[in-house]
């Protein structure tokens, strides 16, 4: 059944949701986030599905919380709030999503939402993206796990900077700090994203998903547990169609021609 304020499309391999009330610059509401823990959670069970990209209609990504339920939702007693869920709640099955994730930025992303594209594996930018911590204008601190994803792309010192100055920031500038890996004109944004995810569905899909579940290990392991991910996975790639086809069309000087098994 399909939820107001959010679009779904899968086709070629790639799953796409989409933001959709660009009039409330793609604010999202409690619906709309619960939908979006619905089908990334669905999809971790699709072998079809190779990538995921996460975007906004119109001129933003998405403006935060929908402010009309903030006050309604968020102020009531403390206590049985924290027991029910945490803040990010839906953000949690984008972060830990089986294959690469893309947030395909158009505009403003604040907020929440701006919480969820730090979550995602690649962020792209329209030149026309910005980029707001804006909690603290609310009395509020972030939430989503910004300073979790935000501290570990920018450090600690200008994670700091960036949530308690609330700073709106432009694409060049996410782009020098490394919160965006590219900028593209505004209206190849959608193009630019679907070519890197497609280059992602037409890779090996066994080493992919090893890496980025390598790289978020190597955040925190150390090096020893690293080398036994490491040599773990490689045994495992080892063993597929994939790297035998590789090895094949090296010595056959010709492009791979991967199956994902």
């Amino acid at each position: 059944m399909a939820v107001e304020g959010v679009l779904f499309t899968k086709e070629e391999g790639i799953a796409t949701i989409t933001f959709h009330r660009p009039e409330r610059l793609n604010a999202v509401t409690d619906a709309m986030r619960t939908e979006v823990l619905r089908i990334a959670t669905e999809l971790r069970y699709d072998d079809g599905v190779k990538a995921l990209i996460i975007t906004g209609a119109g001129e933003a990504f998405s403006s935060g919380a929908d402010s009309g339920e903030l006050t309604a939702d968020y102020s009531g007693p403390i206590e049985p709030y924290i027991l029910k869920r945490p803040f990010g709640w839906w953000i949690l099955p984008v972060r830990y999503f089986p294959k690469p994730t893309i947030a395909a930025i158009p505009g403003i992303t604040a907020g929440t939402t701006y919480s969820l594209a730090l979550a995602c594996d690649f962020r792209i930018a329209s030149e026309k993206a910005r980029f707001s911590m804006v909690f603290i204008k609310r009395g509020l601190m972030p939430d989503g796990g910004a300073t979790y994803y935000l501290t570990r792309i920018v450090g600690a010192s200008k994670a700091l900077e960036l949530m308690m100055m609330g700073d709106t920031i432009d694409a060049r500038e996410a782009e020098r700090l490394g919160i965006v890996n590219k900028i593209v004109p505004h209206d190849e944004l959608m193009n630019a994203t679907r070519d890197l995810a497609m280059r992602i569905a037409k890779g090996p899909s066994v080493p992919i998903d090893l890496i980025k579940r390598g790289v978020y290990k190597g955040i925190d392991n150390d090096l020893e547990s690293q080398l036994d991910y490491e040599s773990l996975a490689q045994r495992i790639c080892f063993q597929t169609e994939d790297f035998k086809e590789g090895v094949a069309s090296f010595f056959e000087r010709r492009p791979p021609q991967f199956k994902g098994r």
